[in-house]
């Protein structure tokens, strides 16, 4: 009797090997986007330092210099700031420490060594975007103007160099539909190949304590949080049935069905 020789062992091998390729792909594929993604304007963020703008509102701090001493300057339009002594000075698109320099350099024909220091006391010029399931207090945009309302919403909030995930979000106060582990921050541009998108997982990030995910937000970025399935149902629901309500009113679904769909949405895969 001939033995036929299966080709289940051969094949089963090349399955698994193809399987981890996959996988290892997948990986380097989520890595590449990671890295992309920070990467994209690093050019901006290296050492981020906020450059003013206009309305951008500055202190300048000179114990030597009366004149200027303690005064608090918006930037106008045209991108200048007018001092006594000095008369206007263009102080747009620098940062702190160069507008410093720039009036110590103005002060030397009136002042021997001049120490002059300036500091941002109002942001106003550039803005982050916190939109979704939100519950903002009403003040940045469209959307939920209830504070406590769950609703899709938007709010905007002043950029200072130093915004990441985590700070919006705690600023925002996600609503109890989110899915906390499907938050996206998108990197806006009008040039279509410099846009990104990256998903960050809060739960995971306050469960773990890893935050490698929380990236330091850039001027225009967008920080959207979905809602879950059940909730997202929920919304389309009332926009049908329940036009004029509150959406608040339009769920009767007991917490915890709520509950238990977040947990399965945060469950490890």
């Amino acid at each position: 009797m001939e033995h036929v020789k299966l080709p289940g062992r051969k094949l089963m091998t090349v399955v698994i090997a193809l399987g981890a390729l996959t996988v290892s792909t997948g990986c380097q594929s989520k890595h590449k986007d990671l890295v992309s993604f920070l990467k994209a304007h690093e050019h901006e963020v290296s050492a981020i330092e906020y450059r003013v703008g206009i309305p951008d509102v500055i202190e300048i701090s000179a114990p030597q210099v009366l004149e200027i001493d303690h005064v608090r300057q918006t930037i106008r339009p045209d991108g200048k700031i007018s001092l006594r002594l000095l008369g206007p000075v263009k102080v747009v698109g620098m940062t702190e420490k160069e507008i410093a320099a720039k009036i110590m350099r103005l002060l030397e024909p009136y002042y021997e060594d001049p120490k002059v220091q300036v500091r941002v006391t109002l942001h106003r010029s550039k803005k982050i975007y916190l939109a979704g399931q939100v519950r903002s207090g009403g003040g940045g945009g469209g959307g939920n103007q209830g504070g406590g309302v769950v609703a899709d919403s938007w709010t905007s909030m002043p950029y200072t160099g130093r915004d990441t995930v985590l700070d919006v979000l705690a600023k925002g106060s996600m609503s109890f539909i989110a899915a906390r582990t499907k938050v996206q921050v998108i990197r806006s541009s009008p040039h279509e190949d410099e846009r990104r998108k990256i998903v960050v997982d809060i739960d995971r990030m306050i469960r773990t304590g890893d935050t490698s995910l929380n990236v330091l937000l850039q001027p225009n970025d967008i920080v959207l949080v979905p809602p879950t399935p059940l909730g997202w149902l929920g919304l389309r629901v009332q926009e049908v049935l329940f036009p004029f309500q509150p959406v608040i009113q339009a769920y009767n679904t007991p917490a915890g069905i709520i509950d238990s769909t977040d947990e399965y949405t945060n469950s490890d895969e």
